[in-house]
């Protein structure tokens, strides 16, 4: 059941969301400081540009985003895509912030007006918590413990932390990657701010309430930390709404996902020309496709790279639109918690049934082709065996051959702790945090696959 079924139940109980408390520049674990911070940047800059310098962030470069990583052809990796959701993400806060505020002028010269770079800085952070190899990575984690040799630990830890590791979620991840006090780091991880923390957290419950897709906010490690953001916010109680801006991050990241995966499947001649013209200008009525189809040749592209370069912009800035008058549209239902589904979902019929189109053909032609498969395989394999290794190392750290893989895990990770949960969740946090590139030299050199050259 999605966090906003959830919320329906009870808006008749709490009181709606209002926008003068659910937009807070307060960072956390320097909360006795709020009142003393005079920066010229906005607070919000500051989360988008901590997000940009930070390491978790680069490394997304080298994360799988849907295709192998690039070759002589370049297509999207983590970071390019969560590059592109920020670029969309800040045109939605931005036009969201202009109709709202003059709908509501009290809103105007306030945090209210800035609700753009929020976006933006939450759509940088969003797959920052994504382990190596996509989905794939995800349920290598998930099925060490549930299919895999890792099912005899059930009995060793607290359900609670169980229901954690085996709902294993990137999203979850994410929250506790910018918020966790990891060895080294200050209190309040990478100190955000309240709103752009609540912005990623798209399934606002724990773990104990993921449901049959799996799907839920933050582990059991982080929940005091979400009920102190969902109060300071006004987000109501458990289950807790979903932040507004939520939505607007889902609709950058849906947008993208799905248009520039057509886009690279082009490049990568999974799909015909002719297939992607059809997919892309099927967003619009007949007399704009036919525009679209006479300026390409009044301006004289003839590349067809370059053509649906341009075909791909126009259907991303009439999604943008869709999305930001559905927002407005229903401003008031999701600040009551009783909006239903996504943005996307409530776009007008022909964009919303030509998104559907193109979420059939992704499926059918994408991602399940020979060449996504094989990664998944791959990485697949790579993440068992890592997770194997990793983790019973850290149930039995006192073995040789332990002690040789404990002193790979980087100080910052707890793996020295007494606790087994603790030391079991510092593997997953190494695990989670590595490269594609990284995951594979680790498991060609445990396995003996590769020696290090000096």
């Amino acid at each position: 059941m999605p966090p906003n079924s959830l919320t329906h139940k009870k808006s008749s109980i709490f009181a709606s969301m209002n926008w003068l408390q659910l937009i807070s520049n307060k960072r956390l674990g320097q909360e006795l400081k709020h009142s003393e911070r005079h920066d010229d940047r906005s607070e919000f800059r500051r989360d988008y540009d901590r997000l940009i310098f930070s390491a978790p962030f680069r490394r997304m470069q080298n994360k799988t985003q849907v295709f192998p990583l690039p070759g002589s052809i370049f297509v999207h990796n983590r970071l390019t895509h969560s590059l592109e959701v920020s670029s969309v993400g800040r045109s939605l806060g931005d036009d969201v912030a202009a109709q709202l505020t003059a709908r509501h002028p009290e809103l105007r010269g306030t945090l209210f007006e800035e609700i753009g770079t929020i976006v933006s800085a939450a759509c940088l952070a969003h797959d920052m918590g994504n382990p190596p190899f996509g989905h794939s990575g995800e349920k290598a984690i998930q099925s060490y413990f549930t299919e895999g040799p890792g099912n005899y630990l059930r009995e060793r830890v607290s359900p609670v932390f169980w229901d954690d590791i085996t709902h294993f979620e990137g999203n979850a991840n994410a929250f506790r990657l910018l918020t966790h006090r990891y060895r080294g780091r200050r209190d309040g991880g990478f100190v955000m701010t309240y709103s752009t923390l609540a912005s990623i957290v798209k399934y606002p419950i724990p773990s104990t309430k993921a449901g049959p897709k799996g799907k839920f906010g933050y582990f059991e490690s982080e929940r005091s930390t979400y009920e102190r953001i969902a109060a300071e916010l006004g987000l109501g109680a458990s289950p807790y709404f979903r932040h507004p801006l939520v939505y607007l991050v889902e609709a950058a990241d849906d947008i993208c996902y799905e248009i520039m995966d057509i886009e690279d499947a082009h490049k990568l001649k999974l799909l015909s020309y002719g297939e992607t013209e059809r997919l892309l200008l099927q967003f619009f009525d007949e007399q704009t496709q036919e525009q679209i189809r006479r300026r390409v040749v009044d301006e004289g592209v003839l590349d067809e790279n370059e053509r649906v370069v341009y075909m791909r912009a126009c259907v991303i800035g009439k999604l943008e639109n869709e999305c930001v008058k559905v927002f407005c549209d229903n401003e008031q239902q999701i600040l009551a918690g009783t909006f239903e589904g996504s943005l996307i979902d409530n776009i007008s019929p022909l964009q919303r049934d030509a998104y559907r189109r193109c979420m059939k053909v992704s499926l059918e032609k994408i991602y399940h082709s020979k060449v996504v498969l094989d990664v998944e395989l791959s990485g697949y394999k790579i993440m068992e065996t890592l997770m194997r290794d990793l983790i019973e190392a850290a149930v039995y750290p006192a073995k040789f051959h332990s002690q040789q893989l404990i002193r790979r895990v980087s100080s910052q990770y707890d793996i020295a702790s007494d606790d087994l949960e603790t030391r079991i969740m510092a593997i997953i946090d190494y695990i989670s945090g590595m490269t594609d590139v990284y995951a594979l030299d680790v498991y060609q050199k445990i396995n003996g696959i590769s020696l290090p050259v000096i």
